[in-house]
Order: C-alpha cells, then sequence, then structure tokens
C-alpha cells in the first residue's frame, strides 16, 4: 500500500512537495489552515491531488506516515503538537526532497545576505554547472528535484527550514552571519536561534565544507565550543586566514589547498562591506567547485544585486529612492543605514519580532534627519527614536508614506526603506511592499 504523504501548508514549498511525493507514489493529502491562492489550488487540482483549505481535518492528518510542513507553521500550531503526539514524522520540504537527489548541493543561511550570496553563488556556477537555485527563494527544492536533471543546488536555508531536518546534509554549507531575528519563535532565546541556523552542519562528513564569517562573534563561540566535522574555510575583513578567504591590500585572497584565487575588491559589481563578505563566500564555494577563475572575476563584476535589498530605485529632483523591504531584521537595516551616504528619510516599520533598536542610535544620530513609521504600531520605534530626529510621522500605507517622504527629502538626500521589522500588518510579504514602493515612487 501507498504510504501516506501528508502536507501542511499549500505555498512553493507545500505545492512543489506535494508533486515530488505524487511522482515518488505516495498517496498525497494537502491540508491549509488559510485560503490556497488560486494559482496553487490550479495546480493541485490538475494533478488530481487531494486538499483541502481554511482548516485541518484532523482524520485526514493523523494517518499519515509522514507530514511535510511549511516553515511558516510554527511547533506550537496545535495540528503539529497532535501530530507529534501520535509519533508522526514531521520533517521540512527540504529533508524531504534531498532524499530523493544525489546531487551535490551548496546550503546557504545566515540572519542577513543569504538571498544575496546564494543568487550570487548561483550566478557564478551557472555558466559552467547543471545547477538550480531554490529553497528559501524562487521555485521550490522538490519541485526542481521531481522535474529532474539538475545536478547542483544552490538552496537559501532559513531557521524555520533546518528546523525540519534530520539526516539533510550540504556537501557545502554557507553560514553569512548571526543576529537576533524571529526570537519570537525561538521562546525569545537567542540561543535557540543560533543552534537552529548551525542544523545547517550538523550532518556534515569530514569530506564536506563549512564555509563561515570568522569576523562574527556569535559564530566563532559557537563554532569554538561545538564539534564539526566539515572542513572549515573562514572568510574575513580584518585578519588573515590560512584556509578560507581573507582581505589584503584591497584584493579578496582565497586560499583552498593549493589553489588561490585573487580579486580587487574596487572591481565588485556591488560595494560595501556586507558585499564584499557575499562575494567572499560565493566565490569560495565556486572555487571549491571548480569554476574558472576568469567566470568567477566576471561574474563578480556584472552581478547587480537582488530585487528588494538596497534595490536604486529612481532618482526624482536629485533625491535616491532606494528599496530595501527585504529588511526584516534590525541588523538588516543597520547595513542599509551604514551604505547610504548622505541624509535621510527613513521609512520603518511594521511587524516587530522582539527587535532592538539601540544598536541603530548611532547610525540614525548621524544620518537620519526623518522617520517615517510604516506600521499598525509604531510605539517601540517612537520611544527609541522620537528624541533623536527632528521629525517622526507616521502613515497609514505606502502611497502615503512615500508621499511624506518626497515633501521632506531636499536635493541630494536618499529616502530608505528599511522596515527592520516583517511586512505581514499591511503587506502579504516583503516583495509585495518592496513592490507597492517602487509603484508609489513611480507615480510622484
Amino acid at each position: 500500500m501507498a504510504k501516506r504523504l501528508v502536507i501542511l501548508g499549500a505555498g512553493e514549498s507545500g505545492v512543489g512537495a506535494a508533486l515530488l511525493g505524487l511522482q515518488k507514489g505516495y498517496d498525497v493529502f494537502v491540508s491549509d489552515f488559510g485560503k490556497i491562492k488560486q494559482g496553487y489550488a490550479l495546480v493541485l487540482s490538475s494533478n488530481e491531488i487531494d486538499w483541502e483549505d481554511k482548516g485541518h481535518t484532523d482524520a485526514k492528518i493523523l494517518t499519515a506516515d509522514v507530514v511535510v510542513k511549511s516553515p511558516g507553521i510554527p511547533e506550537t500550531a496545535p495540528i503539529v503538537m497532535k501530530l507529534k503526539e501520535a509519533n508522526v514524522s514531521v520533517i521540512s520540504e527540504i529533508e524531504f526532497a534531498a532524499t530523493f537527489t544525489q546531487a551535490t548541493i551548496v546550503g546557504v543561511t545566515g540572519s542577513n545576505g543569504k538571498t544575496s550570496t546564494a543568487s550570487l553563488t548561483y550566478s557564478l556556477l551557472k555558466g559552467e554547472l547543471n545547477v538550480a537555485l531554490g529553497g528559501n527563494i524562487g521555485d521550490s527544492f522538490a519541485a526542481q528535484v521531481a522535474t529532474g536533471g539538475y545536478k547542483n543546488f544552490v538552496l537559501e536555508l532559513s531557521s524555520f527550514q533546518l528546523d525540519g531536518i534530520e539526516d539533510f546534509a550540504p556537501h557545502i554549507a554557507v553560514l553569512t552571519n548571526l543576529s537576533p531575528d524571529h526570537l519570537d519563535r525561538y521562546d525569545n532565546s537567542y540561543e535557540n536561534y543560533i543552534a537552529a541556523k548551525f542544523r545547517i552542519t550538523m550532518n556534515q562528513k569530514a569530506s564536506d565544507y563549512f564555509i563561515y564569517d570568522a569576523d562574527d562573534i556569535d559564530i566563532n563561540r559557537w563554532v569554538a565550543n561545538h564539534e564539526i566535522k566539515a572542513i572549515k574555510l573562514p572568510f574575513s575583513l580584518t585578519k588573515e586566514v590560512e584556509q578560507g578567504a581573507y582581505i589584503k591590500e584591497n584584493k579578496i585572497i582565497i586560499t583552498i589547498q593549493n589553489n588561490q584565487f585573487t580579486m580587487p575588491i574596487a572591481t565588485l559589481g556591488l560595494q560595501g562591506k556586507h558585499n564584499v563578505k557575499n562575494a567572499m563566500a560565493a566565490s569560495t564555494v565556486a572555487t571549491l567547485l571548480k569554476i574558472r577563475k576568469a567566470t568567477i572575476r566576471e561574474s563578480l563584476e556584472s552581478f547587480q544585486g537582488v530585487e528588494h535589498r538596497l534595490e536604486k530605485v529612481l532618482k526624482i529632483n536629485n533625491v535616491m529612492y532606494i528599496n530595501d523591504s527585504k529588511a526584516t531584521n534590525v541588523n538588516a537595516t543597520f547595513y542599509a543605514l551604514d551604505s547610504v551616504q548622505t541624509p535621510t528619510v527613513w521609512i520603518v516599520g511594521g511587524v516587530d519580532k522582539g527587535n532592538d533598536y539601540s544598536e541603530l542610535l548611532p547610525l540614525v544620530n548621524e544620518k537620519v534627519k526623518a522617520i517615517i513609521c510604516l506600521g499598525l504600531d509604531n510605539e517601540k520605534i517612537k520611544a527609541q527614536f522620537s528624541n533623536v530626529v527632528d521629525l517622526l510621522v507616521e502613515t497609514a500605507g505606502m502611497q502615503e508614506a512615500v508621499k511624506v517622504a518626497y515633501k521632506l527629502a531636499d536635493r541630494n538626500e536618499t529616502v530608505l526603506l528599511s522596515p527592520a521589522c516583517a511586512s505581514f500588518d499591511l503587506f502579504e510579504n516583503y516583495e509585495d511592499r518592496g513592490r507597492q514602493f517602487k509603484e508609489a515612487v513611480r507615480h510622484l
């Protein structure tokens, strides 16, 4: 009899897992507590996959042999608790899909920079390797395993996806950095969140590689106190490393065994310290996978970044409008404010995930002339910054926020959308928030 696969959540990862399960001969049932988007419902129905939405039917779910849970559903959800009580295995789509592919997997995680690093890594590899990009970005990993044929994958992995792995082990793991994020899902414990990120290396063997930011205090502390079987390849802006990547005389230098790659920082397509780090991580992966040095250099020179991450939208009356909607935590916004060189009107706010805004004070003091709040609850932002900036305005939506910014910004200044918060109060997701910002700017 066919094994029963139940999928909780019918977004990109859930529908991908359903298609893969169907292909592998499982009896598949998909259940979503909310409403399934029309496009996804159509895919399920046209493949004759049984599904329900707007609620979970326990009787149909608890009979599962294995459950693939969407990363967005917390472990504390009633249906997940019932499954655990019934000793049913609850895993992530990443864990499920990995068992059906022999491809070489590069896994990229971190609090910030993971989308940029994964996208850059993919762009370095795609000219010479048969490779797909997936995970927390683009098409689901499972759906791409189902279509078959890929010899390599670059996967962006969130801590929620890593929470649901048991045996998953990437050949190359990348940890870009750590800063407090999503603490609401980790009992408000930063240590629990750090441990979740390090799950990326827990099943790695001595023949695998672990690439990490050696300038990050929290990463260093964890590495010093835990066994990591994989070969460690650190990258650093401040110190020389024997194996891995560092900076000398404004050049990136990567050493892996006897193979060395160098590149001047000045020729990178994206400037800024965090982009140099992303470039070091990505080119370490490319060097490991034997991409030609000339190809790596050309790709690093031409890469223009990802949408919603410090994306320059338009210059109007000599005011630059920048979309950094992907900044959903304080650390990401720190990078954004750090990279701006002119007086700034900062659009901030949304669903606060337990943020501590105090680390932004020096930058706000130095660079921000006005703050525009964009969230349903802005009390914490007001409490932290109302004494630091001359002007703090609350707005009810993106169009209003952009119109107010237009009035406040003078020539040679910047309007920066960098919310430091999740987007779910006023928007569908950070992409929707970023697109609404760009739309509003174009209509000024």
